[in-house]
Formats: structure tokens, sequence, C-alpha cells
């Protein structure tokens, strides 16, 4: 237990990097809650309208991640090496990589975006208009197209900055970005001040809005403090990168970027073959999946911090600090999680009777939450095992703990039990959300192994 526990000075300095990181993801999950309860007050079908578009752009937002994250283990290493060149070749492979997302995306939106929603439209018990939910799908779906280029550039800079050891201003362009996004959404969905009303439509807009503010803010911000962040100093002069230094992020980050594509991608399908149960369904899933978005904030937070904390002490030489302070912060992330889980539970029908949807609606999204409440320990061991293992660059494996495991086990058993069974939805939920037990286990001996304990910049 002592090796678990860690000293006063240890946790100030983990909260010090987890508090800007855990308020950014709090505020960014309620606004998206307040959204989805607005949305919802319009109607349940423009409610699953948003909800259908946004799994399809969680796509995207996961393949920013992804690659953005495979690229920023060498950026972590690269700040606590002290190295500002291979941090600045490290944001223009960024760039790279955003603009390819982007372009990407757009194609596949623009050509197969109407079948992509179409395939989350089934009839349910509760005569829900599948034509206009398509409808407004569509149109969000279009509008929504915007914002990518603002998103990913903007990630570019706070992801950096994180890695940099500055969470603080990406907390609040994202805070800002979040509070034009709440007030554009009230004010464009129901026509306030004199604004046409607009619905979802309204929605979209104030979204593509708030991610152009935050995009600027964190350019600016950067650009201006050269003095702190001497990186930016010539990183626009060229786009050439060091060939070898290329070769190496693409070898380990390329994986990384696959895994949240495939990840991602296999959440969207999950909750397409949840979605055969009927739009109830779509509508219970979504309601249920941003409450437990906004409660799992802490355990994203404190692996975004194992990635920072133990990606700078590989990167420095500290390999036994850093086997030490990760297993403190994953048992810190897995108390918690059992602490907000129950909270979670405790606050589930609370939370579900805030919509404006139908009763059938709100009892499947209790239940699902209950479901998730139980489970959130077990994901957030899950969760400081992929960052762990992702901070010494073991992109392989984390490929396969992840997106091996959401295809070849999750996927299968949802379709099968969903199309050539008469299973209700609530056991075909838990039973696949109980995958979580294994991915555990497997966690368990990847951690014990120790192979992710590389200093990936040692030979420079």
């Amino acid at each position: 237990m002592k090796k678990l526990l860690g000293t006063k000075s240890f946790y100030k300095g983990v909260f010090a990097i987890m508090a800007p990181i855990l308020l950014q993801n709090v505020i960014t999950n309620f606004v998206s809650l307040l959204d989805n309860i607005m949305a919802g007050h319009v109607g349940t079908e423009t409610m699953s309208c948003v909800a259908i578009a946004n799994k399809l752009f969680f796509v995207f937002n996961l393949c920013i991640f992804g690659g953005l994250s495979g690229v920023g283990i060498f950026t972590a290493q690269y700040a606590g090496k002290g190295d500002e060149e291979g941090i600045r070749n490290t944001v223009r492979i960024k760039y790279f990589v955003a603009i390819g997302a982007i372009v990407a995306f757009s194609l596949v939106f623009l050509f197969g975006g109407s079948l992509l929603i179409s395939s989350f439209l089934h009839e349910g018990n509760e005569g829900l208009d599948l034509a206009i939910t398509f409808e407004h799908s569509m149109s969000y779906l279009h509008l929504m197209m915007i914002q990518m280029l603002p998103f990913a550039i903007g990630q570019v800079y706070a992801s950096t900055l994180r890695e940099y050891g500055e969470p603080m201003m990406p907390m609040k362009a994202s805070i800002i970005a979040m509070l034009i996004n709440l007030v554009g959404n009230y004010i464009l969905i129901f026509g306030k001040f004199g604004a046409p009303e607009l619905g979802v439509e309204g929605a979209a807009i104030a979204t593509v809005i708030a991610r152009f503010v935050e995009c600027i803010i964190l350019i600016v911000y950067t650009h201006r403090k050269k003095e702190r962040f001497s990186f930016v100093s010539g990183l626009l002069k060229t786009l050439r990168v060091p060939a070898a230094l290329f070769k190496d992020v693409a070898k380990k980050g390329f994986p990384l970027l696959l895994n949240e594509v495939l990840w991602s991608a296999g959440m969207a399908m999950l909750n397409q073959c949840y979605s055969v149960r009927g739009l109830e369904v779509v509508s219970a899933t979504n309601i249920s999946s941003t409450i437990f978005n906004l409660f799992s904030c802490v355990t994203l937070a404190a692996g975004t911090t194992i990635s920072i904390i133990i990606g700078q002490h590989l990167g420095a030489g500290r390999l036994k600090q850093a086997v030490e302070d990760d297993n403190k912060i994953i048992f810190l992330s897995i108390l918690i999680a059992i602490v907000i889980g129950g909270l979670l539970a405790i606050l589930a029908t609370t939370l579900a009777n805030i919509y404006n949807t139908t009763e059938t609606v709100r009892a499947l999204a209790v239940k699902f939450i209950l479901i998730n409440a139980m489970y959130m320990p077990f994901q957030a061991f899950t969760n400081g095992c992929y960052f762990t293992l992702r901070s010494g660059g073991q992109t392989i494996i984390t490929f396969l703990f992840d997106s091996v495991c959401t295809w070849v086990c999750y996927i299968p058993i949802a379709f099968v039990l969903a199309h050539f069974t008469s299973m209700t939805i609530l056991p075909i939920f838990l039973i696949v959300n109980g995958i979580e037990l294994v991915k555990c286990t497997v966690g368990i001996f990847m951690l014990r192994s120790k192979k992710w304990v590389v200093n990936l910049v040692a030979k420079e």
C-alpha cells in the first residue's frame, strides 16, 4: 500500500497539472450536457439527430486526439529533455496530421454522410419521426463540418502547451469557448434577443463560432509569449522535419492514430448495434453517455496527467520514478472513480429527469447510467493502463489493447446479440460493457511487464 500512496508534495504536483485539465473537461462536458438538454427541449427527434451526427464527429475528434497524442509522446519527452528544436519539429508534424484528418473526414462526410446517418435510424416503440431526424441530422452535419478546421488547429496548440507544462491557457481558452457556445445555443436555438429561431442548426452555428474563438486565443497567446515558449521562434518559417524524426514519430504515432480512429469508429458501430432496438435507444444512450462523460472527466484528466508526468520522467531518464509515480496516479484515479461512480448512481434518476423526453427514454437512460457507474472504477484502471503504455511509446500494444479488443470482442458480441437474438437492450448493454473486466486483467500484465519504461529521445 505504501507504494501506491504518495507524499503531500507528490499530490500537489499531480493536481497542479491535473486540476486545470479536469476543470476544462468538466466545463466542456457540462456545457455539452446543457446543449443536450436545450436540443432535447426542441423535441426527442432533434436530440436524436444531434446525438447521431455527434457520434460521427466523435470519430473525427478522436482521430485528431490520437494523431496529436502520437506526436505528443515525443513532444513531452523533448520538453523533459529541454530540446526546443525537437519540440518545434513535432509541432510541424502535428500540422500535417491535423490538415490530413480534415481533408479525409470532409470527403467522408460529404459523400457518405447520408448513408452513415441512415444506419442509425430504426423504428422503435415510441413512433418517433425518422424522416425529420434524418433531415435535421444532415443539416447539422454539414454546418458542423466548418468547425473541423479551428478545432484541429486549436488542438495542435492546446496539446503542445500541455506537453510543455502549460495547461492553464488551454483550459482558459476552452472555458471561454464553451461559454460562447452555451450562450450562442440559447440565443440561436430558441430565437432570443431578436435572433431567428434556428433550432438544431442554431446549435451548430454556435459551436462553429466557439471553435474559431478558442483557436484564435491559443494561437495568439502562444506566439506572443515567445520568451516563455521559445519553440515558436521560426516555427512557421519552414515545415521541413528531419526525416529520422518523422520516421520515428510515424513508427510510434501511426498505431496510436489508427487506434483512436478504429476505437472511436468502433464506439459508433457499437451505438449503431444498439440503435437496432429503436430510435428511443439512440436518445437514451445519448443522455446516459453525456451524463457519464461529465462524471468520468476525472479519469480522463488522470490519464492525460499520466502521459505528461510519466513522459517527462522517461525523457529525463528518471525511469524508476516513472514506474513509482505511475502506480500512484493510477491508484488515485481508481479511488476517485469509486466515489464518483457512487455519486453518479445516486443522482441517475434526478439527472435523467432533467430531459424533456418520453418516460420510456428516461427509464432506459437511468438504467444505462447505473450500468456505467458500476463499471467506472474498472474503466479508470484501463484508462490509466492505456496512457501509461502510450507514454513509453508502446503504441502497438495500446492498439491491441484498445482497438483490437473493441473490434474483436465488443462489436461482434453486440452485433450478434442485437441482430440474432430477441434479447432486450439492457442485458445487451450490460454484457458488452462487462468486457471491461477482461481488459483489466490484460492491463495488469502489461503494466507489470515494464516494457513501456523507455526513454525514446535518449539517443539524441
